[in-house]
């Protein structure tokens, strides 16, 4: 083999490695969770830069196991996939490795392994009874994570999406229960994350349409039509707005502006998706829903330290 060839094969490696990890989106996570601990330091002695450390490696590792995961469940659906556009805008190279055979599952899946394995490692370097509080929290949502993907192929009400995006509210919450303990800011956090992801959720399955009809899925707009899709939206989008109000009057102005501007992205989001309702509508929106969700972390991170 030529060094050209050499080259060439790494090249293609590591870009389906990027794809299968959705790489571009990796600063979302650990940043999330970061805004859990952050707020928690609010209130709880004991942050350190080593201890920040350690939750952005656990936020970060944590979360790309779960996305490796995602792929390892649905690769056989994946196969059906007919519409490129969904997997361009979640992947940077537009591929699904494991459907094109880029990256074997038994790889994949020790890949998995191995992410969660350092994660429950660096967990479990925390101090009792905030470690078992995180560990529990992410072998809940890989859990959480399957369910979602098995129950979605074959069910009449949609109680995959209600149950399965509990994972994505419970991030930032095992970031605030490494410092922090149960108590009514936990509870607040989940109900401003929960709706967030619901929502989001109708946005993903909207603009996903296609793909989930070829391959049989009962998404939100496959139960309940395009209509009851973009009405799933603005709700939980609602929800989201007013269960965010109770949690704000807590926080600086810093945070209010930061969550003022999310609010304003979720908003042109729902506008266009109202107006067109169509795929390609909630495909364009979806940008608007994840910055809104980067601004939220960071809008709490500095709204705690500043």
């Amino acid at each position: 083999m030529t060094r050209g060839a050499q080259t060439s094969g790494i090249a293609s490696i590591a870009r389906a490695y990027i794809d299968l990890t959705r790489a571009h989106f990796a600063i979302v996570w650990p940043v999330l969770f970061l805004s859990g601990l952050i707020l928690a330091s609010t209130h709880s002695p004991g942050l350190t830069w080593t201890l920040a450390g350690t939750a952005t490696l656990i936020g970060l590792i944590g979360f790309e196991a779960g996305i490796v995961l995602n792929d390892i469940v649905d690769r056989r659906p994946d196969e059906k996939d007919i519409d490129p556009r969904f997997s361009q805008y979640w992947r940077p190279f537009g591929t699904r490795p494991l459907h094109a055979g880029l990256i074997t599952p038994s790889h994949a899946l020790a890949l998995f392994v191995g992410l969660a394995i350092v994660t429950i490692v660096l967990i479990l370097t925390l101090p009792f009874p905030h470690s078992a509080y995180v560990v529990t929290i992410m072998l809940v949502s890989y859990g959480l994570e399957v369910f979602y993907q098995l129950e979605k192929r074959d069910q009449h009400l949609p109680v995959a999406q209600l149950l399965g995006r509990v994972d994505l509210a419970l991030f930032p919450v095992a970031g605030y229960l490494i410092l922090g303990s149960p108590d009514i800011t936990t509870l607040l956090i989940f109900l401003v994350f929960y709706p967030w992801a619901e929502a989001h959720l109708g946005v993903n399955d909207l603009a996903d349409l296609v793909n989930d009809q070829a391959r049989g899925m009962k998404t939100i707009p496959i139960l309940f039509g395009i209509d009851g899709c973009v009405t799933w939206i603005a709700l939980f989008s609602v929800v989201h707005f007013f269960t965010a109000c109770i949690l704000l009057p807590f926080f600086r102005a810093l945070t209010w502006a930061g969550f003022l501007t999310g609010f304003l992205l979720i908003l042109l989001a729902n506008h266009r998706i109202l107006k067109e309702r169509t795929p390609e509508a909630a495909l364009g929106a979806l940008p608007l829903f994840h910055a809104s969700l980067l601004i939220y972390a960071v809008a709490l991170i500095s709204g705690s330290i500043l």
